[in-house]
C-alpha cells in the first residue's frame, strides 16, 4: 500500500475517534499501523500509536493508553515533526494528572510539550496546554497555582483560542469563581459554558461542564437543578460511552494487542534466525582464520627482516606526525581565538548602530547608518563563515526563513558597495523584474553574502566600467517562487583556462601586485552557500569582455506566513510583572549594549565587572536571572557560575559569550550554566529563552 493511502487511513480513525466510534477507529489505525511498519514510515507509525492510545484512553485503559502513547513517542523522536511530539506529551500530561493523579509527573510532560510549541513558535498550541495545567491545578484544588495559566488563556482567546476551547474556558472560570465564592460570576460562567456546549461538537467538554456546574449548585444549596446537571452530563456520557459501542470497541483492541504480540514475536523470531545465520558464519570464519594463520606465520618471517628497516622511517613518521597533530592544534586555537576576538567588537558595532537608530529617529533614514549596521552584521556573518568553512564543508550551516524586501535587501547591498565603486569609478545598476513579489521568505543574510562576494568581486577588477545586478522571476512552482540572478561587469574578464579552479579555496587570479588582494575564499563561500539552497553556478567570461554569474534560488511567497512573522511578539506564559536581570561583563561597551537592550525590554538591571563582584552582589539583592560573559580577568565565566552554585541556588544562568558554542558547551553545562547565546545576538532569541527560564524557575520553585 502507498504511503499515501496510509496516510488517508490514519486520517479516517482519526475522524472516527473524533466521532466517538471506537471500534471503527481502532481497526483502522490496526491496519493503518501495519502497513506504516512494513513501510517503515516512522512518521505514520507514530501517528498510528497516538490514535490507538486515544482510544484506550476513552475507554479507561490507561495503562494501555500510557503504553501506545510512549511507543508513538519512540517513533515521533525519530522523526522532525515537533508538532506531533507536542501532541502525545500534552497527551500523556492529561493521563497523568487527570486519571493516574501523579500529578508532578503529569506537568513535567505539559512543559515539555509547551517547549515543542515554543520551539516550532505555534502559539495556539501553547494555549491549549495552558488551558489543560490550569485544568488540572482546579481539579485538585489549587486553584492560587492554576490562576496564572486561566489568566494567560483569558487575555489571549481572542488571538490563540477557538470555539473549541469555548465551553471549557468558561466552565474554567465558573470553577475558579466559585472557589472565591463570586457566586454571581461563577454561574454565569457556568451558563455560558453549557450554551456554548450546544453549538459545539465537544460533547465530552459539554458533559464535564454540567458535571461541574451540578457541583456548583450543589455547594449553593440549588438542588434540584445540581441534579438535573447531573443528569444532562450522564446523558451525554451514555451517548457517547454505550456499552455496545465499547463492547465492539473491546474486541477491535484486543485484536490490535495480538498484532502487536505478533510483532515482538516476528522481532524475536527474526534476531534467532540472525543469530543462525551468525552462527554458520562464524564457522566458516574460523576456517578462514586457521589458514589465514598460516599465510600471517609466513608473512610474519618476512616481516621481521623488515622490522629494523622501518624502525627509523616509523621514527620519523611519528615525528612528522607530532609537528601536524600540533599545527593543527595551533590552528584551531588561533580560529577560536580570532573568531572570540572579532565578535566582540563587532557585537559593540552592531550594538551601539542600533542605540543610535532607536534614540535618533532622525537618523532612521540615513542611508549611511542602515549602511553601517548592514555592513557590520554583513562582517560578522562573513568572519564565522571564514574562520568555520570547515562547518559549511560538513554541511552544519543551516538555513533560516525570515521575511525580507527583495529590493530592500540589494538597495542595501548597492549603498553598501558605494564606497568600493567610486575607488574604481564604476557605476552599480540594478533591474528587478516586477512579477517578483514585494515579500518573500528565505535566508536573506546568506543570500547577501553570496551578492556582496560577487558584486564587491567585479567592482574590484572593472575600471570606468559599469557593474549590473539584474534578477528575473524564472518560475513558480506553488509557493515557491525560483528567482534568476545575473551579476555582469564589463571588467578584465577571467581567461578560460583558470575558470575551472577560481571557486577552490585561496585560489587568486588575474592579480597583480596594485590589486586588491582579499583571502581568496569569496568565491568559493559563493559556491558552498549556494550548495545549501540547492542549487549551482555559471560562469561566463572572455578577458577584456568582462564577465557574468548566473544562479537560480527558490524562495517562499506565502502572505499570511509573511503577515504572521511581520507581527509576531514575544508572550509571557505567566506574569506580568518585571524581572531583574544581572549582567556580568568586563567590556565597558558590551555592558552599555546589553544593559540599554535589556531595559529597553521593561526589565530592570544592574552591572557588574567581575566575578567576584558577581558573587558580592549576590550575597545582598536577588535577581531572576544571570546573563555572564565567559572570558573576564580574575575569574572566568565558569569558575563564577560553579561558586554561585556552590550556594545552592537555582537562578538561571545565560552565558552571553563570543566564544563558539561547540566549543563552551560542554564546560558550560558541568559549570551550572542553563543556556548559551554568541554574541552578537538577536534580542527576540535572547528574551526568548530569558522569559522561559526565568517562567521555569519559579514554577519549580
Amino acid at each position: 500500500m502507498s504511503e499515501e493511502k496510509i496516510s488517508k487511513l490514519v486520517e479516517q480513525a482519526w475522524e472516527d475517534y473524533k466521532e466517538s466510534n471506537f471500534e471503527k477507529s481502532l481497526i483502522n489505525s490496526r491496519i493503518a499501523l501495519n502497513y506504516a511498519t512494513l513501510a517503515k514510515n516512522d512518521h505514520l507509525i507514530a501517528k498510528s500509536y497516538k490514535i490507538i492510545a486515544g482510544n484506550y484512553n476513552e475507554l479507561s485503559e490507561f495503562d494501555k493508553a500510557i503504553f501506545f502513547y510512549n511507543k508513538g513517542l519512540l517513533y515521533a523522536n525519530k522523526t522532525e515533526d515537533d508538532t506531533l511530539k507536542y501532541k502525545l506529551h500534552n497527551n500523556l500530561g492529561n493521563i497523568y494528572c487527570f486519571e493516574k493523579k501523579q500529578f508532578d509527573k503529569g506537568i513535567s510532560y505539559y512543559k515539555k510539550s509547551i517547549a515543542y510549541s515554543l520551539k516550532i513558535n505555534d502559539m495556539s498550541q501553547v494555549y491549549f496546554t495552558n488551558i489543560n495545567i490550569a485544568w488540572a491545578y482546579f481539579d485538585i484544588g489549587k486553584f492560587k497555582e492554576g490562576y496564572p495559566y486561566l489568566k494567560f488563556v483569558g487575555n489571549n482567546f481572542e488571538k490563540y483560542g477557538d470555539k473549541s476551547n469555548e465551553i471549557v474556558v468558561n466552565m474554567l472560570n465558573g470553577m475558579y469563581f466559585s472557589d472565591r465564592n463570586d457566586y454571581n460570576a461563577a454561574n454565569a460562567y457556568f451558563v455560558k459554558a453549557i450554551a456554548a456546549g450546544k453549538n459545539n461538537d465537544e460533547k465530552s467538554d459539554l458533559s464535564y461542564a454540567h458535571l461541574e456546574y451540578s457541583k456548583f449548585l450543589s455547594k449553593v444549596k440549588k438542588y434540584e437543578e445540581a441534579y438535573k446537571n447531573l443528569a444532562a452530563s450522564n446523558r451525554i456520557t451514555e451517548e457517547l460511552y454505550n456499552e455496545e459501542k465499547l463492547k465492539k470497541a473491546s474486541i477491535a483492541g484486543f485484536n490490535l494487542e495480538l498484532d502487536e504480540y505478533k510483532r515482538q514475536i516476528d522481532k524475536i523470531e527474526g534476531e534467532k534466525d540472525s543469530q543462525y545465520q551468525s552462527l554458520k558464519k562464524s564457522r566458516i570464519i574460523v576456517i578462514l582464520f586457521i589458514l589465514i594463520s598460516l599465510i600471517l606465520l609466513f608473512l610474519i618471517i618476512t616481516l621481521i627482516k623488515n622490522i629494523r628497516f622501518k624502525k627509523k622511517h616509523n621514527l620519523e613518521l611519528l615525528k612528522a606526525k607530532e609537528i601536524a597533530e600540533e599545527a593543527s592544534l595551533l590552528k584551531t586555537q588561533f580560529i577560536s581565538t580570532i573568531s572570540h576576538e572579532l565578535r566582540t567588537p563587532l557585537y559593540g558595532v552592531v550594538g551601539i548602530t542600533n542605540m543610535l537608530l532607536e534614540e535618533h529617529k532622525e537618523l532612521s533614514q540615513s542611508r549611511h547608518l542602515s549602511a553601517l549596521k548592514f555592513s557590520a552584521r554583513y562582517l560578522l556573518s562573513l568572519v564565522n563563515d571564514i574562520l568555520q568553512i570547515n562547518k559549511i564543508e560538513e554541511n552544519k550551516v543551516v538555513l533560516e526563513n525570515l521575511t525580507f524586501n527583495i529590493s530592500d535587501e540589494i538597495t542595501m547591498i548597492k549603498n553598501s558597495l558605494s564606497f568600493l565603486a567610486q575607488k574604481n569609478n564604476n557605476k552599480i545598476s540594478v533591474s528587478i523584474d516586477p512579477c517578483i513579489p514585494e515579500y518573500l521568505i528565505g535566508d536573506k543574510l546568506r543570500l547577501a553574502q553570496i551578492l556582496m562576494n560577487l558584486v564587491s568581486n567585479a567592482l574590484k577588477f572593472t575600471k570606468n566600467g559599469e557593474v549590473e545586478i539584474i534578477v528575473k522571476l524564472d518560475r513558480t512552482e506553488e509557493k515557491m517562487y525560483f528567482l534568476d540572478f545575473l551579476i555582469k561587469d564589463n571588467g578584465v574578464g577571467i581567461a578560460v583556462v583558470d575558470q575551472g579552479k577560481i571557486f577552490e579555496k585561496f585560489v587568486q587570479v588575474g592579480r597583480k601586485d596594485e590589486d586588491y588582494q582579499g583571502t581568496g575564499l569569496g568565491l568559493s563561500i559563493v559556491k558552498r552557500l549556494l550548495g545549501l539552497f540547492g542549487t549551482t553556478i555559471k560562469l561566463e567570461s572572455n578577458i577584456g569582455e568582462g564577465t557574468s554569474f548566473t544562479f537560480v534560488i527558490p524562495f517562499e511567497y506565502d502572505p499570511m506566513k509573511t503577515k504572521s512573522i511581520i507581527e509576531e511578539i514575544e508572550v509571557d506564559l505567566t506574569s506580568n510583572e518585571v524581572y531583574k536581570i544581572l549582567i556580568v561583563e568586563d567590556n565597558l561597551i558590551n555592558q552599555l549594549v546589553t544593559k540599554k537592550i535589556i531595559e529597553k525590554n521593561n526589565y530592570t538591571c544592574k552591572v557588574v565587572d567581575d566575578g567576584f563582584a558577581a558573587l558580592e552582589i549576590l550575597e545582598k539583592e536577588e535577581f531572576d536571572l544571570i546573563l555572564m560573559d565567559i572570558n573576564m580577568p580574575l575569574m572566568n565565566g565558569f569558575e563564577t557560575s560553579k561558586r554561585i552554585r556552590l550556594k545552592d541556588t537555582k537562578i538561571p544562568i545565560v552565558a552571553l559569550t563570543a566564544f563558539d558554542k561547540d566549543e563552551i558547551t560542554d564546560e558550560a553545562i558541568s559549570s551550572g550554566i542553563n543556556d548559551i547565546i554568541i554574541k552578537p545576538f538577536e534580542p527576540v532569541r535572547l528574551f526568548k529563552i530569558m522569559n522561559y527560564l526565568i517562567n521555569e524557575a519559579k514554577n519549580a520553585g
